[in-house]
């Protein structure tokens, strides 16, 4: 099910991507901005691993140099039956982790030192069982995708929008100028729609690969209050990445979250318990 709502979301952000090609250019924009999304989807495949690392000051540490960390994900990946991921460790105060990478082949895991400090080992195997899912499912791909492709969809708008769109007689310009303007507000409705949709999917297996729903549930708690008291200094374009929002959403902003609600999150994980469905 999550499987089949993300290819249709992904989808409509093709679509909507096009659109705002023919509305700029016509014909030849529409298939312009289509090679256009291909590129930046095979750059956001290549090297978006690599620029979100450095952008976060993550360090590649050892067995030596983070026994316990190290421990945990290699028991994960060896019962999931993967390959055991690059280890990085984040010196940031804020408790947070995320996985990146293309392919399980290709894949990185990252912690800050604020959530090795907050957690227990059994809450660690919990967030790392998330973090593995992600990589399990490309869902660090899926998710690098939709938002270079979001981000496009925006500054083509605006482009277009400060530019002027093409002058085609038969053409509709209200019609046009109507795409430029609600078009970034869907590709960015339908990105959150995607982020959300796979952490659903990454706590439900990631509970299945560590064994217990309660430890990533209980890890969930703890994370709520520690980026509450310590937010990190992040950027909004990679919050999707983090397992949990790594700003302080209050009120409305939690209408635009990249993440569904932790206590949402919560509810689904104890139900898993108390049915013990693994």
């Amino acid at each position: 099910m999550y499987k089949l709502r993300t290819a249709m979301l992904m989808a409509a952000l093709t679509v909507l991507l096009v659109l705002i090609g023919e509305a700029v250019g016509g014909t030849r924009g529409m298939f312009g901005f289509f090679i256009f999304a291909l590129l930046m989807n095979f750059f956001s495949y290549w090297f978006s691993d690599k620029i979100v690392l450095r952008m976060y000051r993550a360090q590649p540490v050892t067995e030596t140099e983070a026994p316990e960390l190290y421990s945990v994900v290699r028991g994960l990946v060896q019962k999931a039956g993967m390959p055991m991921p690059k280890v990085y460790i984040i010196p940031d105060d804020s408790p947070n982790a995320f996985a990146t990478g293309r392919n399980p082949d290709h894949a990185a895991v990252a912690a800050t030192e604020g959530i090795l400090r907050l957690l227990t080992r059994q809450e660690l195997e919990g967030v790392m069982a998330h973090e593995l899912s992600h990589v399990q499912h490309r869902d660090i791909l899926v998710s690098t995708i939709a938002s270079v492709m979001a981000a496009a969809i925006t500054m083509l708008s605006r482009f277009a929008i400060f530019f002027g769109g093409r002058d085609d007689r038969d053409g509709n310009p209200i019609a046009a100028i109507a795409m430029m303007i609600f078009a970034p507000i869907a590709a960015m409705l339908i990105q959150l729609a995607i982020s959300r949709s796979r952490e659903y999917m990454a706590d439900e297996s990631g509970a299945k690969l560590c064994g217990n729903p309660l430890y990533l549930a209980s890890a969930l708690r703890k994370l709520e209050m520690g980026t509450e008291r310590i937010p990190m200094n992040a950027n909004p374009a990679t919050a999707n990445m983090f397992i949990v929002n790594p700003f302080s959403a209050r009120g409305i902003a939690k209408l635009f979250s990249t993440h569904p609600p932790i206590e949402e999150r919560i509810e689904r994980l104890e139900g898993m318990a108390r049915g013990r469905s693994l």
